[in-house]
């Protein structure tokens, strides 16, 4: 009886190791690529495992709000973390901007996208996709480069939105849509795009994506959420953020 009490503690105290050893990470959409790259890395080198969720981040956001356990959130913008840290959700001064993204406009037709982003002005072109803006930072950045074109008024008819950039980037690949807003990284692989025609939008059309992580209160005792904060800050997480597009500081 008393070696079967034992063995008992021994299991809860293993099992409370395990989870301790464990980090549940919310992603935004656009950086998920990237993201399971680091994660193959970063279990390797620490041993703690990660078990990631992806999304828009309004929608992450909204899930922590109503009690989501995530530890981390990698999120596409600096105001949703900074508003999460304000809130208290999220553990204070932990926050820092782990990449800057790079808005494109993407179609899966070669040829099709020039190197002005003319193609917008084209008659032909009856559906253009982007993100949701109120729930993705991309998909404000497509309104603000169409809004310094000149273009909104014109292109509003044809505009199509996905609830995150995933969705909008499939409507593209499938071709229901004959272009798209997008991120960069979506579409390169190894500092090269990989498929179709694109137009990396000048920085100057939109505000810069300056994308922010930070620890949340779930996480704040978490040894692999810690973990996982210094290691974005480190070279491999860098060198793989750039070969999909990203700034790094």
């Amino acid at each position: 009886m008393r070696k079967s009490l034992v063995l008992s503690l021994l299991f809860v105290v293993y099992a409370t190791t395990l989870k301790a050893e464990e980090a549940l990470v919310a992603v935004a959409a656009n950086f998920s690529a990237p993201m399971q790259q680091i994660a193959v890395s970063f279990q390797k080198d620490t041993g703690y495992q990660l078990r990631m969720s992806f999304g828009a981040t309004g929608g992450i956001y909204a899930q922590i709000k109503n009690g989501g356990p995530f530890d981390v959130f990698l999120s596409a913008d600096q105001i949703t973390p900074q508003k999460l840290e304000a809130e208290g959700l999220g553990v204070p001064n932990t926050r820092f901007n782990y990449a800057t993204g790079q808005l494109v406009l993407w179609s899966k037709q070669e040829g099709l996208v020039d190197d002005r982003g003319q193609v917008l002005r084209n008659k032909a072109i009856q559906r253009i996709a982007l993100a949701k803006p109120k729930l993705a930072p991309y998909g404000l950045a497509a309104l603000e480069t169409m809004t310094a074109m000149g273009l909104l008024n014109e292109l509003q008819p044809k505009l199509v939105q996905g609830d995150n950039i995933a969705q909008t980037y499939q409507f593209v690949s499938t071709q229901n849509a004959q272009l798209g807003f997008v991120a960069l990284s979506q579409i390169l692989v190894n500092g090269k795009i990989t498929s179709g025609s694109a137009w990396i939008v000048p920085p100057t059309l939109y505000k810069p994506i300056r994308q922010d992580v930070i620890l949340l209160k779930n996480g704040q005792d978490n040894r692999a959420a810690k973990a996982l904060m210094l290691y974005l800050r480190g070279e491999k997480a860098k060198a793989v953020m750039k070969s999909y597009g990203y700034l790094t500081e």
